[in-house]
C-alpha cells in the first residue's frame, strides 16, 4: 500500500469506485482507493439496481439522465465488457388521485429536460405488463429509457477503468483513523499503515457518518436498513420494473429470470443491521402478489438487507465542507448506485477545479444548517 496519495477515496462501492475513476481521468495521478471488505460489499452489492430517470426535481433527473448516459457506454469505455444495463422500462403505478396529480405535476419537470416519460392509463399499463393487476389502478406513469443494471460488473468496471489508469485499490483494510491539523487532514490510517494525502472524499455510504467522527464533524446522516427478497427463476414475464407508490415497493424480473423485490419500511430504527425477518417476508408476499398476481405460487431463494444513508431530505450530499479545506462528501443517500457515475464525475470536476457539469451547490451539506432542504415527490 502507498505511504503517500494524492487522494484517498474511502469506500469501494459504485459511488468510491466510480470517483477514484474519474479522478484519474482528469489526470490525478496519485490516488488510493480503501475498501474495508470486497468492492461492491455493501449497499451496493446489496441494491435492486434499478435505473430511472422519473423524478420530481430537475436536480434528480440531470443526475440521472447523465448517469443512464454513461451506464451505456461504461462496459466498453473501461474494456470491462458487458455491464448488463438493459432499458426496459419503469412502470410506476398509482392507486390513489392524488398520487396521480403528484406524478403528473414530475412529468412537466421530465418532459423540460427531454425525458421520455409518459402518463398512462390502467388498460395501456396492461399491455406494457400483461400480468399486472390493474384493479383499483388510477393511472399509471411509464418511461422506456429506465431499467436495471448488474450492480456488481458496473463497479467492477469503474475498478478495472481506476486501475488501469493507475489507482491503487486496497481491499479489507479498514480505515482505523484520520489525522487532521486545522482545517486539512494530513494522513488516513488504516489496518495496514497510514497514508499522507492532500485530499480525502467520503464515498463510505451507510458508514459515512463514522467516517465524519474522525475528523471532528458530525454528519447529519443515518444508516438505514431495508431488506429484498428474490425468487426461483421464471421464463422471461416482464420487462419494466413495476413500482408501486401505494405499496411504497418495486418488483422487477432481472436477467437470469429470478423476481427481485423490495419495500420501504418507514418505522425502520436509523442503525447498521444486515438481519433480515419474517415480517418483510410476509409484508413483501402480499404486495407483490396484489400487484402481480401470477406470482402467488412463485418459490422465493433468498432474502438480504442492505443500508440506505438516509440525509435530512433524502437527497445526495456531494462537494466540500465548511470546517475542513481537502475534505469531500460524494453520498447517493438512497440512490447511490443510480445516481453514481455522475456523481463521480461531478466530484472529479469539483476537485479538479473546474466548472462542474451540473450545478451541485444546492447539493452540499451546509444546506441542512441553513434550512434549504430539497423536496422530491417521487420516491419509493
Amino acid at each position: 500500500m502507498r505511504k503517500k496519495a494524492d487522494v484517498v477515496v474511502i469506500g469501494g462501492g459504485s459511488i468510491g469506485c466510480s470517483v477514484a475513476y474519474n479522478l484519474a481521468k482528469k489526470g490525478f495521478k496519485n490516488i488510493v482507493l480503501l475498501e474495508r471488505k470486497y468492492l461492491s460489499s455493501g449497499s451496493t452489492g446489496r441494491c435492486a439496481a434499478g435505473i430511472r430517470q422519473m423524478w420530481g426535481t430537475e436536480m434528480n433527473c440531470l443526475i440521472s439522465r447523465g448517469s443512464a448516459e454513461i451506464f451505456k457506454i461504461l462496459g466498453e469505455e473501461t474494456g470491462f465488457g458487458d455491464v448488463e444495463f438493459r432499458q426496459s422500462g419503469y412502470l410506476l403505478t398509482t392507486y390513489d388521485p392524488s398520487q396521480t396529480e403528484r406524478l403528473r405535476k414530475n412529468l412537466a419537470v421530465q418532459h423540460k429536460l427531454g425525458i421520455n416519460s409518459h402518463m398512462i392509463t390502467p388498460k395501456e399499463a396492461k399491455e406494457i405488463v400483461p400480468y399486472v393487476n390493474t384493479e383499483g389502478m388510477d393511472a399509471a406513469f411509464f418511461c422506456q429509457e429506465d431499467g436495471h443494471i448488474n450492480p456488481f460488473k458496473a463497479t467492477f468496471a469503474f475498478a478495472k477503468g481506476a486501475q488501469d489508469l493507475g489507482v491503487e485499490i486496497s481491499r479489507y483494510n479498514a480505515v482505523t483513523d484520520i489525522k487532521y491539523k486545522d482545517r486539512k487532514i494530513t494522513s488516513v490510517v488504516t489496518e495496514e499503515g497510514e497514508i499522507l494525502t492532500d485530499a480525502v472524499v467520503n464515498a463510505a455510504g451507510a458508514w459515512c457518518k463514522e467516517i465524519g467522527k474522525m475528523i471532528g464533524l458530525s454528519h447529519p446522516v443515518e444508516p438505514e436498513r431495508h431488506q429484498i427478497l428474490i425468487t426461483e427463476p421464471l421464463e422471461e414475464m416482464i420487462g419494466p420494473l413495476v413500482m408501486s407508490f401505494a405499496h411504497d415497493s418495486y418488483i422487477q424480473q432481472v436477467p437470469h429470470g429470478g423476481f427481485i423485490m423490495g419495500y420501504g419500511n418507514p418505522d425502520e430504527p436509523k442503525k447498521i443491521n444486515f438481519n433480515h425477518d419474517w415480517s418483510f417476508l410476509e409484508q413483501m408476499t402480499k404486495k407483490a402478489v396484489f400487484q402481480l398476481p401470477v406470482l402467488k405460487d412463485v418459490r422465493f431463494v433468498r432474502q438480504w438487507a442492505g443500508h440506505y444513508e438516509i440525509s435530512p431530505d433524502g437527497q445526495p450530499i456531494l462537494g466540500s465542507v465548511p470546517e475542513m479545506d481537502n475534505y469531500f462528501m460524494a453520498l447517493g443517500c438512497g440512490k447511490g448506485f443510480m445516481l453514481s457515475p455522475m456523481i463521480g464525475k461531478l466530484i472529479a470536476e469539483k476537485m479538479a477545479g473546474e466548472v462542474t457539469s451540473l450545478p451541485i451547490d444546492s447539493l452540499s451539506i451546509e444546506r441542512f444548517a441553513k434550512g434549504e432542504l430539497i423536496v422530491e415527490t417521487g420516491v419509493v
